[in-house]
């Protein structure tokens, strides 16, 4: 069956890298990364419109989209010093919601088989079933955690009569025993769900959540060190799954279910650097950026800014795993002595 192309606007890569294409493997044999969008939001409850949410990460930068990005902090270039490429868009059909879901999670298989990081642009939080799953059977069964940033716990069992949405995907995933429930992390939780029986259901798989009030108590800092420790207590691999709505709705107004007092969107960025630079993260997801009810493209420039952090800290990481300094955050990028250092070695 031929396909019908670009469905959700122009047909250009994410921030001009290469493209490839999925069904054929040779085509990302060298890759490092490969970018898959996944405009899927047949699972929303409440505002649809996350299917355009691949068409804005790959556009939202204000620079040319010449396949380059220098970051300053991190002094590498991830677009260039990482083999990043773009296979385009899964076909989904929002009346097709098991066929949507196979068609991504093969895709996602293919990549992560192939010995590639593969990076999801949602699309709306059902695609972490098919984002995970297909990252986790390319690896030993039961060795592969998550670290899902989302303001909601999405652990509910069955909405308006169905098993798969985007406030279910982690049940699902849970009860197919591609992630194990006791190094499942969720960092970012508030508001008014789930109810008291979700969350014995929860409790019942010992899943760790951090809700934002224990991370304001504590600090995001303590919370992430203590996450890595039980993400890697006995797994290989992270998935890191980032749900935009984990920001605060002043930081990320455009997405399905904004839930006020989260994290900022420096908070979200130096984690998922932090994540990407100190963990082996296996396959990666930024979901629920809703261009429809975007302000001035915030959300979608803060979740460009996620996928380059997260490229960043991957370039940096091996980077200083092949030798060399390693990279210290608080080096100054300059420090105003450097014509002094200059003329006292002439």
């Amino acid at each position: 069956m031929s396909r019908y192309g670009p469905m959700y606007g122009p047909d250009v890569t994410f921030l001009g890298v290469d493209r490839c294409d999925v069904a054929d493997p040779a085509s990302y044999e060298d890759a490092d990364v490969v970018i898959v969008g996944a405009p899927f939001d047949g699972g929303t409850s409440n505002r649809p419109g996350a299917r355009f949410g691949p068409m804005a990460l790959r556009q939202a930068c204000y620079l040319p989209h010449d396949g380059s990005r220098p970051s300053l902090a991190l002094r590498v270039d991830a677009l260039r010093d990482l083999r990043v490429l773009d296979a385009g868009d899964v076909e989904c059909y929002s009346g097709d919601v098991e066929g949507s879901l196979d068609a991504i999670e093969e895709a996602v298989h293919r990549v992560a088989a192939s010995g590639c990081v593969p990076l999801v642009l949602g699309g709306d939080h059902t695609v972490a079933l098919p984002d995970a799953r297909g990252t986790a059977r390319a690896y030993a069964p039961g060795r592969t955690s998550m670290i899902h940033f989302d303001a909601h716990a999405d652990t509910g069992n069955i909405s308006f009569g169905h098993l798969y949405g985007h406030g279910q995907p982690m049940r699902r995933l849970i009860e197919s025993g591609a992630i194990r429930g006791d190094r499942f992390l969720q960092l970012g939780l508030r508001g008014y769900w789930p109810e008291p029986e979700t969350l014995d259901w929860m409790a019942a798989q010992d899943m760790r959540s951090y809700e934002m009030t224990e991370i304001v108590a504590r600090g995001l800092e303590e919370c992430l060190t203590e996450s890595f420790q039980i993400a890697l207590d006995g797994c290989d691999q992270v998935f890191l799954s980032v749900d935009i709505d984990v920001c605060d709705p002043g930081h990320a107004p455009g997405t399905g279910t904004p839930e006020p007092g989260g994290l900022t969107a420096r908070q979200l960025l130096d984690a998922v650097r932090r994540i990407c630079y100190e963990l082996p993260v296996a396959g990666m997801e930024v979901v629920e950026v809703a261009p429809p009810y975007d302000h001035a493209d915030i959300t979608a420039y803060l979740g460009n800014r996620v996928i380059l952090e997260a490229l960043s800290a991957m370039a940096r990481r091996r980077k200083d795993d092949q030798g060399g300094p390693r990279w210290d955050p608080r080096q100054p990028l300059l420090d105003g002595r450097q014509s002094e250092r200059s003329t006292s070695t002439q």
